[in-house]
């Protein structure tokens, strides 16, 4: 079986969340159990592009609208990643630093989608399923299916998976010129609420949906941002399915980016050691608990409730604690967060921005990670704590109820609060702190957080499964 992956990004090419961790591995292990894997995504004018060598293998001008422009599919020379990566590059259009916010993103990924398919019909490139990612790639089932264009092509089986069903890429009918060859009495599945939506069209045109957690998809038939009776209508071609984490990159035994490297024997002892070498990093004492958020400073996130959760914490002299924060977003929400460094010193800090080696720390090191999230599909921040034996303090939703077991559940292993409110979330950090303070306890959770098994490899062999049970829609 061949199968092509269609993403906006893929780490470590180009990554904003946990859409390009996801198109980053779970090729890789799609290829180790047998599956012909590969990635296909735009050209950005990163490190990565700059550092590696790729061929041209193939070229041609194709028209979007009335509007001609030239296309170039590069593949990575020396599959370092797992699997063969493509990059697809449009001179004036996906040439740019950037993956997103730009005035002309709809041009660009429209553009995207149909050099895609176009090297599809002229390179007799042959090819199992098509899967592919959120909106950016959200037209190309219906193009499959109901372009005179890509008829030869219609054989092809696709699977779309919705990272993020709060975005969904709509645009004005006025660009519907972009579109070949369409079939005009299938226009409808392009229609939502009186503009095109490509992701509620690839949700009815693809031959099968998913999510990334299966609470995500039942939330999502009363959450996602006006699809609701959508998702409640194709519910039936939906399925969840947690993401993995690729236990190749985040190993704290062999993770070169920590300070000691641990196991479930000594876990205990030299995940202190970290602990102790970040609180100095910081100016903590590793003596109190260290909690730890880490991500986009966005509502979405719960992000904008962490200033009040942190000056009640403070208040509460008699549970000191430390903070650290890693994350970027909003920019209030991020003025907030650092004026709190001068109002707390020595038990809260603040990095702004975005530091890999650092998250590989503090994923070691803290004793605490919070998840405020109003909305989670499924959320990859709880799993790396898990690996790495730091307990996860999260809202009940989405993917964060599927993978978080409360401890005052059997085998339970995190605390879960009841809403992303100040006051549920405090409540969840006092529980944590008499977790703490429980140290027999809370070295019991170690082994069994790191033994969890939400590998890339459990979730890809769902995926073989759904793509060999894939018909087309009735």
């Amino acid at each position: 079986m061949k199968v092509i992956h269609l993403s906006a990004e893929c780490y470590p090419v180009a990554k904003i969340g946990g859409l390009g961790d996801v198109a980053g591995a779970l090729p890789k292990y799609l290829n180790q159990l047998g599956v012909e894997a590969m990635v296909v995504m735009p050209f950005y004018e990163r490190k990565f592009v700059q550092e590696n060598a790729f061929d041209t293998v193939f070229r041609a001008t194709s028209l979007m609208g009335d509007r001609p422009f030239y296309f170039e599919i590069l593949k990575e020379k020396t599959k370092k990643l797992g699997f063969d990566l493509y990059i697809l590059k449009i001179p004036g259009l996906l040439d740019r630093t950037e993956v997103y916010g730009y005035d002309d993103d709809v041009e660009r990924f429209t553009a995207f989608q149909l050099a895609f398919l176009d090297w599809m019909l002229w390179s007799g490139e042959q090819v199992d399923v098509i899967h592919c990612h959120d909106h950016q790639t959200g037209l190309v089932p219906f193009l499959l299916y109901y372009s005179s264009r890509y008829t030869s092509l219609s054989n092809i089986r696709t699977v779309f998976t919705i990272h993020n069903g709060q975005y969904h890429g709509a645009f004005g009918w006025e660009k519907f010129n972009y579109l070949p060859d369409v079939d005009p009495w299938k226009t409808g599945l392009l229609d939502w609420n009186g503009g095109i939506n490509p992701l509620a069209s690839a949700v009815r045109c693809a031959d099968a949906f998913t999510t990334v957690s299966p609470s995500y998809l039942l939330e999502l038939t009363s959450n996602s941002n006006g699809l609701e009776y959508l998702f409640e209508l194709e519910k039936a071609y939906g399925t969840g399915i947690i993401n993995g984490i690729d236990y190749d990159v985040w190993d704290p035994e062999n993770d070169p980016m920590i300070v000691t490297h641990y196991d479930t024997e000594n876990v205990a002892l030299k995940k202190a050691f970290n602990k102790a070498f970040l609180c100095g990093q910081f100016g903590f004492s590793p003596d109190k608990p260290l909690f730890t958020f880490i991500g986009r400073l966005v509502a979405e996130k719960g992000a904008d409730l962490l200033p009040g959760i942190f000056r009640q914490i403070f208040a509460d002299i008699e549970n000191p604690v430390n903070v650290l924060i890693l994350g970027s977003g909003e920019a209030a929400t991020e003025h907030e967060l650092s004026a709190l460094k001068e109002a707390f010193p020595g038990r809260y800090n603040a990095y702004i921005g975005y530091n890999e080696e650092l998250a590989h720390r503090i994923y070691a090191g803290a004793d605490f990670i919070l998840m405020p999230s109003r909305v989670e599909p499924c959320g990859l921040n709880q799993l790396y704590a898990l690996r790495y034996a730091t307990i996860p303090v999260v809202n009940s939703t989405g993917g964060l109820k599927d993978t978080v077991i409360d401890i005052s559940e059997p085998d339970g292993y995190g605390i879960r609060c009841e809403a992303a409110t100040v006051d549920a979330v405090f409540t969840g950090i006092k529980r944590a702190i008499e977790l703490f303070q429980n140290t027999a306890a809370l070295q019991l959770l170690y082994p069994q957080t790191m033994s969890l098994d939400f590998s890339w490899a459990r979730s890809a062999k769902e995926y073989i499964h759904l793509y060999h049970s894939l018909k087309p829609k009735s």
